[in-house]
C-alpha cells in the first residue's frame, strides 16, 4: 500500500487535540481526513467527542486503496456522522469546504509516483508539483483549497518540506494563503519500526502574514519566529533565534561548489585501481567515493580509478580517438548498460551522465555528500576526481586551501551545517552544494586576499 503508514493512537490523539484546541467543533461542522487509510484519525475525532460529551461533527474520509476504504466503511458502519469515499483525493472534486482537516498524507517520492503520465497530471494540476516533489506536498496544497476560511488543518508529514528546494512553491503557497500557527518536530521513533523525521504542522486558512509560529524542537526547546515569505527555507528560523545574513557567502570566494561526477554507469567507468588493464591506463584517473572518506582520519590514497572519455578541456573525445577505451565501452554488456541511461536521449551513448568540468583537476577541498559528522579534506595535487557521492569546492586562491579547510572543519561551521542542511535517515546530514554556497563567510583577511592586498 504505497505511502501508507499507520499512525499510532497516541499521536492521533495529540493531533486531534491540536485540531480542536480553542475551537470546539459543532455538529454542523465538517471534518476531512484525506488519505484516511483504515480510519485512525476518524476514530480519534470520535474519541475526542465522546470523552467530552460533544456531538460529533460530519466526518468525511477519502481513501484511494479499495481494501483500506472497505475496512474504514466497516469500522464506522454504525456511525451516521461518518462518510467514507473511495477515490483519489488529489484528482477528485470534493464539492464542499471543511472547517477542519486532519491527517497523515502518504509519503511517496517522485520516483515512485507511477509513470510519467501520472506525474504530468499532477504537475498540470498543482503549483507545488515542481522539481522532485513528494505526494504529501500536493496533499497540503489540495487540503488548503478545501479548507474553509478560518478553518484549521493539522498534518503530520516528513519535515523535509520545511527546507528542501522542491518544496519552495509549497512554502510560498502556505505563507500566502494561511498562517502557520505551529510546527512541532515529532520524535524520530514516532512511527514504531520506522526511522523518520516527522513534523506536525498546524495552520489556519486566510490569516497570512508575518505572524509568529510556535516551534517545538525534538529536544524540547520552543521558539516563536516569523517564517519568511517567498518560499525560502524555514529551517534556519526554526532552529536558531538568529540567522546570519550578509552579502559574503562561500560561493563568493570559490570558483566552484559542486557535486562530483555522476557517470550513470559506475560499474562500467569506475574500476579498482589494482584491476585496470594496461590498455586502459591512459584513460584512468584516480577517483574517490564518499565511502572512502572517514571523519577523524586523513584522506586515504585513492583505491579506485575512473575511466575518462574526455579531453582535459572538458570536451568529449570523438569515438574514433577513444582507441582501446572505445573498444572496452563497446563490449556488449558495457554498451547495453550505457545505452540504458536517460542521458543518451541528448548525449552520445558513451558520455558521462554529468558534464565533465574543466576545473575538476585543480587543487580542491572535498567532502562526503551524506554524513553524520561533516568533515573536509584537501586534494592538494588536484589529480583526484570526486565521484557523485563526494562534493568539492575550489577556492579562487589556491594558496588559501589550508585556512579555508580549517575554517570549514570548525565548530562554528559545524553548527551552521547542522542548522541548515537537509536531514537524511538516522541523524545524517546532506551536504548539498546549494546549501554550502550560502554558508556565511567571516570577514577575515585570509579568506579575502584581495581586500588584504588593498585591491
Amino acid at each position: 500500500m504505497k505511502g501508507y503508514v499507520l499512525t499510532p493512537d497516541t499521536l492521533v490523539d495529540e493531533m486531534v487535540e491540536r485540531l480542536f484546541s480553542g475551537k470546539r467543533p459543532l455538529g454542523s461542522d465538517r471534518v476531512l481526513d484525506p488519505g484516511c487509510g483504515g480510519g485512525a484519525f476518524i476514530a480519534g475525532v470520535l474519541r475526542w467527542c465522546q470523552t467530552r460529551g460533544v456531538a460529533p461533527p460530519k466526518i468525511t474520509g477519502i481513501e484511494l486503496n479499495p481494501a483500506l476504504a472497505a475496512k474504514a466503511r466497516k469500522r464506522f458502519a454504525d456511525q451516521p456522522s461518518v462518510q467514507i469515499v473511495h477515490a483519489d483525493y488529489l484528482l477528485t472534486s470534493v464539492g464542499q469546504e471543511f472547517s477542519f482537516i486532519i491527517g497523515n498524507p502518504p509519503y511517496v517520492s517522485l520516483e515512485k509516483l507511477g509513470d510519467e503520465t501520472q506525474r504530468n497530471r499532477y504537475r498540470a494540476r498543482f503549483t507545488s508539483a515542481r522539481g522532485r516533489f513528494d505526494l504529501y506536498m500536493l496533499f497540503f496544497e489540495r487540503a488548503l483549497k478545501d479548507l474553509a476560511p478560518n478553518g484549521r488543518l493539522v498534518f503530520i508529514t516528513p519535515e523535509k518540506y520545511l527546507y528542501v528546494a522542491s518544496a519552495k512553491p509549497l512554502r510560498q503557497l502556505l505563507t500566502e494563503q494561511s498562517r502557520v500557527s505551529a510546527i512541532d518536530l515529532a520524535p524520530e521513533d514516532a512511527f514504531p519500526g520506522f526511522t523518520t523525521y516527522p513534523a506536525i504542522t498546524t495552520l489556519e486558512k486566510g490569516s497570512s502574514g508575518a505572524n509568529c509560529t510556535s516551534i517545538r524542537l525534538r529536544c524540547g526547546t520552543t521558539r516563536s519566529p516569523s517564517l519568511p515569505t517567498g518560499g525560502q527555507s524555514w529551517w534556519p528560523h526554526l532552529l536558531t533565534e538568529e540567522t546570519r545574513a550578509g552579502s559574503d557567502v562561500l560561493q563568493d570566494i570559490c570558483i566552484r561548489v559542486s557535486a562530483g561526477i555522476a557517470t550513470g554507469a559506475d560499474d562500467v567507468y569506475v574500476r579498482d585501481i589494482s584491476n585496470v588493464p594496461a590498455r586502459l591506463r591512459a584513460f584512468a584517473r584516480p577517483a574517490i567515493a564518499g565511502r572512502d572518506l572517514v571523519p577523524g582520519k586523513v584522506m586515504p590514497a585513492p583505491r579506485r580509478v575512473i575511466l575518462v572519455p574526455y579531453a582535459d578541456n572538458g570536451r568529449l573525445l570523438p569515438s574514433e580517438k577513444l582507441g582501446s577505451l572505445g573498444r572496452y565501452l563497446a563490449e556488449p554488456l558495457h554498451a547495453e548498460a550505457l545505452k540504458r541511461r536517460t542521458c543518451v536521449r541528448h548525449k552520445p551513448w558513451y558520455a558521462f551522465h554529468d558534464n565533465y568540468p574543466t576545473d575538476i583537476l585543480r587543487p580542491k577541498i572535498i567532502f562526503k555528500d551524506i554524513t553524520k559528522q561533516p568533515r573536509f579534506w584537501i586534494d592538494r595535487t588536484g589529480e583526484i576526481i570526486p565521484l557523485h557521492s563526494v562534493y568539492y569546492l575550489i577556492p579562487r586562491h589556491a594558496g588559501h586551501l589550508d585556512v579555508l579547510c580549517d575554517w570549514l572543519n570548525s565548530e562554528e561551521v559545524g553548527r551552521w551545517l547542522a542548522t541548515n542542511c537537509q536531514r537524511a535517515a538516522n541523524g545524517y546530514l546532506r551536504l548539498q552544494s546549494a546549501v554550502l554556497r550560502r554558508l556565511p563567510v567571516p570577514e577575515t583577511a585570509l579568506l579575502y586576499p584581495a581586500r588584504r592586498e588593498g585591491a
